[in-house]
């Protein structure tokens, strides 16, 4: 593979979406050609995952299918989008990948680690980031930041996915196994405060993956798709 593949990881209400774009649009200023994914989704098999992963009406959903379900829609945005992109030699930036099953399926759930990371293993044929910034954010932060979205939401509608409202202990086992996934992988895994303003934690992951891209000798290339 030629090109890089970053991913971005965290608790819900941590900021990943506003520093995965930012990220995108700085590195596309610079020349670079960028390729945006995000999970669950990215493909137009995965959007329709999508929906059946985060309707909060699917309260029926064993865990066991949450698993596969997250592991089907990341083997198809694997084969679809982002193995292609790293042949071409771009650079790949996904919001979620398996640390994110890690936390939210086994830890959260209580799902065997061995059997979620065999899933993954065969979902992603292996493939793994070269970098993931981790977005690190207390459990009551991050529940004030949804608090706020529901705010902002249109009358009738909490705003808030199958996923996010799962209680506080679920959400606190996740915080901690996304902690742990970065103590044990540190040459991957750049653990952040998410509580930093927006803009200061954009320069810290911007300067980090120039040195990243300095360190590996990729060219610049002209572009930028989304």
């Amino acid at each position: 593979m030629k090109g890089l593949f970053i991913t971005f990881e965290g608790p819900d209400g941590a900021g990943k979406t506003t520093q995965v774009r930012l990220l995108a649009d700085a590195l596309a200023a610079l020349g670079k050609t960028v390729v945006l994914t995000r999970e669950p989704g990215g493909t137009r098999i995965g959007d329709q995952i999508r929906r059946l992963l985060l309707a909060p009406d699917h309260t029926e959903m064993d865990a066991r299918t949450e698993v596969l379900l997250y592991a089907a829609q990341r083997a198809q945005n694997v084969a679809e989008r982002i193995v292609p992109a790293l042949a071409q030699g771009n650079i790949v930036i996904g919001d979620r990948f398996t640390d994110a099953s890690m936390a939210y399926q086994s830890a959260g759930l209580g799902i065997d680690e061995a059997f979620v990371r065999q899933v993954n293993e065969f979902a992603t044929v292996g493939l793994k980031p070269h970098r993931t910034y981790m977005l690190d954010l207390p459990e009551d932060a991050g529940r004030r930041r949804l608090e706020n979205r529901i705010r902002q939401a249109p009358d009738g509608h909490d705003g808030l996915d199958r996923i996010e409202r799962r209680t506080d202990d679920y959400h606190r086992r996740v915080r901690e196994a996304f902690r742990a996934i970065a103590r044990r992988e540190p040459e991957r895994v750049l653990l952040l405060n998410a509580e930093q303003p927006p803009e200061i934690l954009a320069r810290i992951i911007l300067e980090d993956c120039m040195r990243l891209l300095e360190a590996a000798g990729r060219p610049d290339s002209p572009g930028s798709s989304a």
